[in-house]
């Protein structure tokens, strides 16, 4: 109806903190943190249990964890060249 305010449903407003996720979903194989968010695979997939100060400090950790990215190069011939394959 025409002027009428939405519906506010209080029981779907939740005080959460976000997820970081990007949806650049790739994990590096090293160091097993996502590219793009810099999650480890068990954060990514405890993350809706968790709780809010867990959350925040894994937030807070985030930015630090880019250094320890290693930048994929020359693909799967890199990848056996450097087992010794």
């Amino acid at each position: 109806m025409k002027g009428t305010e939405p519906v506010k449903d209080d029981i779907w407003q939740r005080d959460e903190i976000e997820s970081p996720c990007v949806q650049v979903c790739v994990i590096e194989p090293e160091s097993r943190l996502c590219t793009g968010c810099l999650r480890s695979i068990d954060e990514i997939g405890a993350w809706p249990t968790m709780t809010p100060d867990l959350r925040r400090e894994i937030m807070a950790e985030l930015p630090s964890r880019a250094g320890t990215l290693t930048k994929r190069r020359g693909g799967r011939a890199a990848r056996l060249k450097r087992r010794g394959a």
